[in-house]
């Protein structure tokens, strides 16, 4: 039987791994000028690798 588990939220920034961030200006057609930013631990993805450890193995 294979196991199945949900991948783990990355807890760094807890799912939100992209950010919209205004600059502050507004371009010539009124619109709001926004940058991304992105988590450094989870790069975007907003979830963390598991890692899966032999049965038996030692620490």
């Amino acid at each position: 039987m294979t196991d199945r588990t949900a991948p783990r939220i990355c807890p760094s920034c807890d799912g939100f791994a992209t950010a919209a961030i205004t600059t502050g200006g507004r371009d010539r057609h009124g619109h709001l000028r926004t940058i991304t930013a992105n988590c450094q631990a989870c790069h975007g993805t907003g979830i963390t690798r598991t890692r899966r450890t032999r049965e038996g193995a030692r620490a």
